[in-house]
């Protein structure tokens, strides 16, 4: 992992966490317990602060950066981040599972027990109400989370990857 100070701000993290061999952590980042970040994802904290809780897994190739003096990075807690997406200074809430190469932009709001589809493009300043789930380019409501979706895909895929990390680290 490389792991760059920069500006006076040095990533840091918690416990019991993943970093691929060619993930790359920059600045101002604070990253929680049991996480993982896998190869070739960034996550770049030089313009603004990035905050990720805890159990939250960071696919293959995702990009996650802000916008200078105007947009921070808050992702919170149990949350997955899929292959290749984008996250952009905005904020996801607890136990939401972001879709493969989906685009999050500035000042979005992704509210609780949520899921954005695989491609949707989320335009700056959308609003997700906890419990949806977004599609689409640009990205809108298709449905309401059911418990079978929390189940089988946020939490399913939130506990895997804290199974594939244990593997990397024996």
């Amino acid at each position: 992992m490389l792991n760059k100070s920069i500006r006076g701000f040095t990533p840091s993290y918690g416990i019991n966490c993943f970093f691929a061999e060619n993930a790359t952590l920059i600045g101002d980042v604070i990253i929680g317990d049991n996480c993982s970040v896998w190869y070739q994802a960034v996550i770049r904290g030089d313009v603004n602060k990035i905050v990720i809780g805890d159990n939250v897994n960071i696919q293959d190739g995702v990009i996650i950066h802000a916008t200078y003096e105007k947009s921070s990075t808050h992702i919170g807690n149990n949350v997955s981040i899929g292959h290749n997406a984008i996250v952009h200074g905005c904020e996801i809430e607890d136990n939401v599972l972001i879709g493969m190469g989906s685009i999050i932009m500035d000042h979005c709001k992704i509210g609780t027990n949520s899921i954005i589809a695989a491609g949707a493009i989320l335009p700056q300043g959308t609003i997700v109400e906890s419990g949806s789930v977004y599609a689409g380019l640009p990205a809108k409501k298709i449905k309401n989370l059911t418990k079978d979706l929390q189940k089988n895909e946020i939490t399913r895929i939130a506990k895997n990857y804290l199974l594939y990390a244990s593997w990397y680290k024996k």
